[in-house]
């Protein structure tokens, strides 16, 4: 019961996105029968678009839906724009008809006579009291749908152009008072949201790895969000992941999409290439304590995190902590974790938080 009301409240936001695009797009700036009928047509086939996307995505094979997943995924962000655009172009729009409205008014009140003037009335000014046409409006229309259409566009293809880059590589210095002098100079490589998929495949990884592999880094620390897909759809696209490098090893904890993906496959694909997944654990490395916890999107799976397993693993034998916390989000353990304990918190949707 809980999937359909999900599926009509996708939908329903879904076709009133549509309908709203089709009232402003094709309605108010199309004048022939024909026109409309095309522009309809084009909005029924975006529907389609995004529901084939959706589905026959996750139904086909990766190599198969990126022919349908690109397009769908290309036009649900254009849309999610040009409604955000049209709907800020609203309030202009709003206060043009209530002026033209004023105006109309004033046109339709009784002129005044006044006794002892025979001459007639000067006529109006052009412009002053006149109700503007239909070709006005239509005009506007058009003007407005065509800068909202120009930026959407504009600002999806910057989006795809940073999105299929190289990912963006930060270099951050944190300086820690507890850390041992031997590993003063410790580089960690933190990798978050990879999001193999039917658009992001096999070469997606294989940059990555390769780019981490240059840094020569001593840890490798993939918080979450690796996958969005089966095992057997997108095992083949992970796999580069074994050719990680690092001297103390690569460690993996899960974000909300692997449990989308079927977390229980991918924990055991995950290790099986040399990637240590931590599920609420902690591991010694080198005298570092690296502590992993899993998404906390986990708890409707009955894979949560378990914040108390945590503390004693993570605890075990030591009074205070000189060690990294990964998550994938910053969930409240915080009953969990005393303020001076924990040197380092990273995650994958937020960044580096000091403790």
């Amino acid at each position: 019961m809980e999937i359909v009301v999900f599926l009509l409240v996708v939908f329903g936001v879904l076709f009133g996105l549509h309908f709203y695009l089709w009232k402003r797009l094709v309605k108010d700036t199309t004048t022939t029968r024909r026109g409309r009928l095309v522009g309809t047509l084009l909005i029924v086939g975006a529907v389609l678009l995004i529901v084939g996307g959706l589905f026959f995505g996750r139904l086909a094979r990766p190599d198969a839906a990126r022919w349908i997943a690109w397009p769908a995924y290309l036009w649900l962000a254009t849309m999610f724009y040009l409604f955000v655009l049209l709907l800020v172009v609203e309030i202009p729009r709003l206060v043009l008809r209530l002026t033209w409205g004023r105006r109309r008014a004033e046109a339709a009140e009784p002129a005044l006579v006044v006794a002892g003037r025979s001459d007639e009335a000067d006529p109006p000014a052009p412009g002053v009291g006149s109700v503007p046409d239909p070709a006005r409006r239509l005009l506007l229309a058009r003007g407005l749908a065509v800068a909202a259409g120009v930026t959407a566009v504009g600002t999806v293809g910057y989006g795809v152009t940073q999105a299929m880059g190289p990912p963006r590589l930060d270099r951050v210095t944190i300086p820690l008072g507890r850390l041992p002098r031997r590993l003063d100079g410790m580089r960690i490589a933190l990798v978050s949201d990879i999001h193999l998929g039917p658009i992001l495949g096999r070469s997606h990884t294989e940059r990555i790895v390769r780019m981490i592999n240059e840094l020569n880094a001593d840890l490798v620390a993939i918080v979450g969000d690796l996958v969005d897909g089966t095992v057997a759809e997108l095992g083949p696209a992970a796999e580069p992941l074994e050719r990680l490098r690092a001297r103390h090893g690569s460690y993996f904890v899960t974000g909300n999409h692997e449990y989308f993906s079927g977390y229980a496959e991918w924990i055991p694909e995950v290790d099986s290439l040399g990637v240590r997944v931590l599920e609420n654990q902690r591991v010694d490395v080198d005298g570092l304590d690296l502590a992993g916890v899993n998404d906390v999107t986990g708890e409707q799976y009955e894979h949560g995190p378990d914040f108390a397993a945590w503390c004693i693993s993570a605890c075990d034998g030591a009074s205070w902590l000189r060690g990294i916390w990964i998550a994938s989000w910053p969930p409240d353990g915080s009953s969990f974790i005393r303020p001076g304990n924990m040197s380092i918190w990273p995650g994958s949707h937020w960044y580096a938080a000091l403790l």
